[in-house]
């Protein structure tokens, strides 16, 4: 059941489908983003995720998380991530609109009620 909201969540991600995100995530989702060691980006609660979620479709003119790993426990569900996309937009100091971006990641779902509680994205 678990791995299975999780390929339906990164399903919706990679088809720009926020309505799709939210549908199994817990009211309460806590999600954080790590690079590098530091925690860039922390948000409380499914109102944040969707205002978040929302936003970041414009970044990107083609995006894609191809699970390359699962290992499920008894209360997560650990996936390793490829990802790729087109950014739609010049990134400040950084890649510019049109370029490619690559790169490996893991993400850790926690669940909660049947839902998805929690979600850290590595990179």
């Amino acid at each position: 059941m678990k791995k299975e909201l999780v390929t339906q969540y990164i399903q919706a991600y990679n088809n720009f489908d926020v309505e799709g995100m939210l549908a199994n995530l817990h009211d309460e989702i806590v999600f954080k983003n790590v690079s590098s060691g530091e925690v860039n980006l922390q948000l409380l609660g499914l109102s944040a995720f969707k205002a978040q979620a929302e936003q970041a479709k414009s970044f990107f003119s083609q995006r894609e998380q191809k699970i390359t790993s699962l290992e499920e426990s008894a209360d997560k569900v650990e996936v390793n991530i490829a990802y790729s996309g087109v950014l739609a937009v010049d990134l400040p100091d950084g890649p510019q609109a049109g370029e490619r971006l690559e790169m490996e990641g893991k993400s850790i779902f926690g669940f909660r009620d049947g839902k998805i509680i929690s979600i850290e994205d590595i990179s």
